[in-house]
Parts: C-alpha cells; sequence; structure tokens
C-alpha cells in the first residue's frame, strides 16, 4: 500500500481529496436524512459499509422514506448499480496485487491476492473508474484506482456517520432542505449523461412515466416503470441524416420530408446516379 501511495502524483491526491470533500457533504446530508426521517441511526451506517454506492444508497432511501415497500428499494438500488459491472471489466487489470505477490505461492501472497481481490471490487465507484481510466501506466492505474477508492471509503463512511449525529440533534431536517438532497443529487448524476438525442428522449419518456404512473402505484414503482423510456431507443436507427424515428413496420423516415419506406423499382432504361453508386447502393 505504501508503493501505491508513493507512486500516486501530488496533483492526482489534490484532486482525489476534493472528490472527497465533495462526496463528503452528500454523505452528511444522507446520514441527517435518513434520521430525520424515522430511520434506525444503524441503516445508513450499515448501507454505506456494505453496499458503498452512494447513488443506489440515495434511490433505495428515498423509495423507503417515500412509503415504498423495502423490495421497491432494492430493485431501484440494483438497477442504478448495475452500471458497476462494465465498470468492473475496466478496471480489472488493477483489481489486486501487483508484482511478485501475484506469482507468489506462499500462503501471505494468496491471502494478500485473496484479501485485494475481495475488497477491490467494493471500492469500485464511478470515481475511482474515472480516475484510473485518465492514467497512461499500469502502476499509475492502480495507484489512482486503491488511492480513490480507499479514500472515497473512509471519507463517505465518516461523513454518513457525522451525518446521524447532526440528525438525530436535529429536530426538523426538513428545515435545512436536506428533503431536497436525494433529488438533487440524483439529477446531478443524471444531467451530464445526456449527451444526445436519443438519450434525452429516453430520460423525457421515462420521467413522463413516472410522472403519470405516481398517483396510482405505491411508491418505487413509478421510478422502476421510468425504464420503459429505454424502448424509445431500441426503435431508433441513426443514418447520415441523423436520428429519426423506426416505424412499427422497420419503414425510414426521410429528414428531408421525402417519401418513406422502400421506393419504387427504376425502369431498365434509366442510368445510373453516380451518386447513388458511390453511397454503395445497389440496383
Amino acid at each position: 500500500m505504501r508503493i501505491l501511495w508513493r507512486t500516486a502524483s501530488p496533483a492526482l491526491l489534490r484532486d482525489v481529496g476534493l472528490v472527497c470533500l465533495a462526496d463528503g457533504i452528500v454523505a452528511v446530508s444522507f446520514g441527517a436524512t435518513c434520521v430525520g426521517g424515522g430511520l434506525a441511526w444503524w441503516v445508513p451506517v450499515a448501507l454505506s459499509v456494505l453496499v458503498f454506492a452512494g447513488g443506489s444508497q440515495i434511490a433505495a432511501v428515498g423509495v423507503v422514506l417515500a412509503g415504498g415497500s423495502p423490495v421497491a428499494a432494492v430493485l431501484a438500488g440494483a438497477v442504478l448499480n448495475t452500471r458497476l459491472v462494465p465498470y468492473g471489466f475496466a478496471v480489472a487489470d488493477v483489481v489486486g496485487p501487483a508484482g511478485p505477490a501475484d506469482t507468489g505461492g506462499s500462503a501471505v501472497a494468496i491471502v494478500r491476492r485473496w484479501l485485494a481481490r475481495m475488497l477491490g471490487p467494493h471500492v469500485i465507484t464511478d470515481e475511482s473508474v474515472a480516475f484510473t481510466l485518465r492514467q497512461d501506466s499500469p502502476e499509475r492505474r492502480r495507484s489512482a484506482f486503491w488511492a480513490c477508492g480507499v479514500s472515497l471509503f473512509v471519507f463517505w463512511n465518516v461523513a454518513v456517520l457525522l451525518g446521524v449525529v447532526l440528525g438525530s440533534a436535529m429536530r426538523n431536517t426538513n428545515a435545512f432542505g436536506l428533503d431536497a438532497t436525494f433529488p438533487a443529487v440524483m439529477l446531478a448524476l443524471a444531467l451530464p449523461t445526456l449527451t444526445s438525442r436519443p438519450t434525452r428522449i429516453a430520460a423525457g419518456t421515462g420521467a413522463v412515466i413516472a410522472v403519470a404512473l405516481t398517483p396510482v402505484l405505491p411508491a418505487g414503482l413509478p421510478l422502476l416503470a421510468a425504464l420503459g423510456g429505454l424502448a424509445t431507443r431500441w426503435n431508433g436507427w441513426r443514418d447520415r441524416d441523423g436520428w429519426h424515428p423506426r416505424g412499427p413496420w422497420g419503414d425510414r423516415g426521410r429528414s428531408g420530408g421525402g417519401p418513406a419506406g422502400p421506393q419504387p423499382a427504376r425502369d431498365d432504361g434509366d442510368a445510373a446516379d453516380p451518386k447513388e453508386l458511390s453511397a454503395g447502393g445497389k440496383r
């Protein structure tokens, strides 16, 4: 571990510290809101130690505080955590010990390797993966991953515990605006991903579904039903003119207002258009 910290650059440690400070503020709000909402003090603490996924923790607790069932809360958190699967593949080369310990056959080396393999996936977060992928060498990738992952784990759990203490001392956490923390954090997580038109359409469709079903479904279920917005991404196609909706029978509309669907065959006497041939089309 000392080798990893020596390999980390001062700039990396500075950036990790800033991220820990920002996440710590969210963690304090999370702990205070949980206790202020009526949950036992050990619930946010146990979630932070065992789950350690800020977005999933916030989503699950938000469902419970809104009156949803524990099953809906678990499903909401699990859906958000699916993004960690590709993250694991992206940092698979740095999760675990480096150097001779990897190939050593001693009992100490084996225990060390298994501990690293067990703890490494637990500290995979958006931030630790982002810092890891920015590095250009295996040593720096490993240092960035462990420095960020371990620091965030410690800061997050300490901040959640501090939030629990503050929440227990407050009579009304809503007076401090902490009830708006969960929606604000989820919005902050979603906004950077809305970079393309199909994604924005899918997100907007999901939001409409959730709002429409909120009056008729128990708390937590509208959030899961909002996944139906993903269907709009499956019914689209992209060509050189941009994104267009695909009709139910596969017909493709043209952006210029031209006719949709397959065009009638040309007469045998018509000459081939060079532009069509250059575009790869067959007569």
